[in-house]
């Protein structure tokens, strides 16, 4: 064979290797789909080949990648948007500029990435925020927060919820003409374990006298206790999350011990100690009956304490939210939890839903059958626009 059809050859295999996935038979935009999923698999790919040869940590070019799709806070004829700190955190605040009497409602906003990339400036999250703050009248806070691999829990927490409390105080909502009464914190993936944090957080703080009127959470990843839910078994290997990849990011949300993404891999993490707070994410009795069809629940396997006691945090509510006692959900205020059937994570959001409404807890809950994750932020899907529609108008008419 000559060298032409050799490289050719080569290359038909490669391409066929990237584009062949399974697309979920309901999905509408199947061919969109692939290649995404295709760019996907050759980045994670790169990012590991070159981590491997010593020459680039993954996390640090997932960053520096999803980076290049910042934009500058540009105000428009619509909305102001104003690029400052609350208390040290970095944050947008989208203003409609539009005349008004009356105190705008106000939404509280935090990016996805894994806790290891994204931002505030990113372009879909720009526009999400413009959109926002132009059509339901409001004031957006876009949330920045210092990243992992170089910052852990709990500097995110921390980061989001200290400027969360900034903006709640007197002076800062006058100024920006917010209507205490009306404000809502929402956030998607990583966002939406950091919204779910801050509402679970600020309900028990005494220094926090506003209450929210509603939290809003996108397909969060509320838990790294139990990785083996029917959602992490059906989906470990779906486009834009795989199991490999939501591992390497929750672990190195905790430490850049590699040991914990080993043992969570085979999720042996948890001692034995702490078998009481299984309860919290069993989804043998959390997950409605439809979800657990054709799944068998497995007794947990239990791991070294080391890790838990070398990393608290695997073990922090702040960083788990799904393992709050029942007492600490009871009071929580409106919630909307949006989760995807494609999607790891769907299992999280599921079980929280669960245990919401066990604690009395209203909750509206919107089960995206041909969603996977991500897709709320994805206006390259038609999908994404439908799903921001449902989020605006949702909050239009509860907010």
């Amino acid at each position: 064979m000559g060298r032409k059809p050799l490289y050719l050859l080569i290359v038909v295999v490669l391409v066929a290797y990237y584009l062949r996935t399974t697309i979920p038979d309901n999905f509408e935009e199947p061919w969109r789909l692939m290649w995404y999923n295709a760019y996907l698999k050759i980045f994670v790919h790169l990012g590991a080949f070159l981590e491997f040869l010593g020459l680039y940590n993954f996390l640090d070019l997932l960053a520096v990648i999803t980076a290049l799709n910042e934009v500058p806070p540009t105000s428009d004829e619509n909305v102001t948007v104003i690029e400052t700190k609350f208390n040290n955190t970095p944050v947008h605040v989208y203003v409609p500029k539009k005349k008004t009497e009356a105190q705008r409602r106000a939404v509280f906003f935090m990016h996805g990435g894994g806790f290891c990339c994204g931002s505030a400036a990113l372009r879909n999250y720009d526009l999400l925020s413009r959109w926002t703050a132009e059509r339901l009248d409001a004031v957006v806070v876009s949330s920045n927060y210092r990243l992992a691999p170089k910052y852990h829990f709990p500097t995110q927490f921390e980061d989001v919820y200290t400027a969360f409390k900034w903006f709640l105080s007197d002076n800062v909502l006058e100024s920006y003409g917010v209507n205490p009464e009306r404000i809502c914190v929402a956030g998607d993936s990583a966002g939406g374990n950091l919204a779910a944090a801050i509402t679970q957080q600020q309900l028990h703080d005494p220094d926090v006298k506003i209450k929210l009127k509603m939290q809003f959470l996108i397909y969060p990843a509320l838990q790294a206790f139990d990785l083996d839910s029917p959602s992490y078994r059906e989906y470990s290997h779906m486009p834009s999350l795989s199991k490999s990849l939501l591992v390497r990011l929750m672990s190195e949300y905790i430490t850049t011990d590699r040991k914990l993404e080993k043992a969570m891999l085979s999720n042996r993490h948890v001692p034995e100690e702490y078998s009481h707070l299984f309860k919290f994410v069993n989804w043998s009795s959390l997950l409605p009956e439809r979800f657990r069809k054709g799944h068998a629940y497995n007794n947990p396997t239990y791991g070294s304490p080391e890790l838990s006691q070398k990393y608290p945090g695997l073990l922090d509510v702040r960083a788990m939210p799904l393992l709050a006692d029942d007492s600490k959900l009871r009071g929580l205020p409106l919630t909307y939890v949006l989760t995807c059937q494609y999607d790891i994570l769907r299992d999280d959001g599921l079980m929280y839903v669960t245990r919401l409404r066990n604690a009395g807890v209203q909750v509206t809950h919107n089960h995206v059958e041909d969603g996977f994750h991500g897709v709320f932020a994805l206006l390259e899907f038609k999908i994404g626009y439908r799903l921001i529609d449902q989020y605006i108008d949702w909050l239009k008419e509860n907010l």
